[in-house]
């Protein structure tokens, strides 16, 4: 059994040309090559198979019994190359596939979960593997495709992109509770209040950040209860249970619905905006450029180019 030589195949597929042209010239316009070019694979081709494939005289060009068997099976093959090949560019023009996210639960609730119907009916042979988790994790490690996490908690060894403007925290209350203590005058007043404090995905207890810049301080509040995740501080601080730190943009519903008010509205801080995140390559994942820019047009920011996603 003669093993394949896979350097043969361009000189095969110039044999193949000629065969279906019937016509070396015909064949050397098709490939973009001179006549004497296709002459001299066709010879080479020849020699190195040790088989003569093609009959020719100044007027006819005509494959033998061996080129003729050769040339019905090499249109088979190359036809599975040419489907396959075409298949790629399908999966590169039109995305496809499953796309794994790792993502914070406040992150899939207000920047994913917006866009979602717009993502599975613009790319609908895409699948979004969405796993939620606050703690920070190695996407390689772990499988994922990428990452979303705030801006200052992306690892250096990635590629991050901003999916949202700079993110506003705020202090909130449900207005039996202020009715009960009063409105805090400065950040101070919260350590004689109840609060409900914050554990980060590291398990630490997070202070609570109050104004920017030079003037940005940190608390370190006390309360009844302690919470993990953002559902858990909103529900308790709409049952009047203590005071909560969170995203403005995650309680701008139950505020204007009056089920809880901000204070300390003055002292509000900035903080950095949720960030994809992945491998630096030259490829990124089927879909991923799509779901970043339906989410930063969403979001009030420009689409990015294509190119600049292997370098942002």
């Amino acid at each position: 059994m003669r093993t394949f030589d896979r350097s043969l195949l361009a000189d095969l597929n110039v044999f193949v040309t000629i065969v279906r042209r019937q016509s070396m010239s015909q064949a050397a316009i098709e490939l973009g090559v001179s006549t004497s070019a296709i002459s001299h694979r066709l010879r080479k081709l020849e020699a190195t198979l040790g088989v003569r494939l093609l009959n020719r005289t100044s007027r006819s060009l005509i494959p033998t019994q061996a080129g003729s068997a050769l040339a019905a099976h090499l249109e088979i093959g190359l036809q599975s190359i040419d489907d396959a090949l075409n298949a790629l560019a399908l999966h590169r023009d039109t995305p496809n596939g499953r796309l794994r996210l790792n993502a914070l639960r406040d992150a899939a609730k207000l920047i994913i979960g917006p866009i979602l119907p717009s993502y599975i009916e613009q790319f609908p042979d895409m699948q979004l593997d969405l796993a939620i988790d606050d703690h920070l994790v190695d996407i390689v490690a772990q499988g994922f495709d990428a990452g979303i996490r705030y801006g200052d908690r992306v690892p250096q060894d990635m590629i991050g992109v901003a999916l949202s403007k700079p993110l506003q925290w705020v202090v909130v209350a449900a207005p039996m509770l202020t009715k009960r203590f009063g409105l805090p005058g400065t950040p101070q007043d919260l350590l004689k209040m109840p609060c409900i404090e914050m554990r980060t995905g590291d398990n630490r207890r997070y202070p609570w950040e109050l104004g920017n810049g030079a003037d940005l301080v940190q608390i370190d509040v006390r309360g009844p209860i302690c919470a993990n995740e953002t559902e858990q501080a909103i529900d308790a601080a709409l049952s009047g249970i203590g005071f909560a730190y969170c995203l403005e943009h995650r309680v701008r519903q139950e505020v204007k619905q009056g089920k809880l008010e901000i204070v300390l509205a003055d002292w509000a801080s900035e903080g950095p905006p949720f960030t994809i995140y992945y491998p630096s390559r030259r490829q990124v994942p089927s879909g991923l450029h799509e779901l970043i820019d339906l989410i930063r047009e969403d979001q009030g920011l420009t689409r990015l180019a294509t190119s600049s996603l292997s370098s942002a």
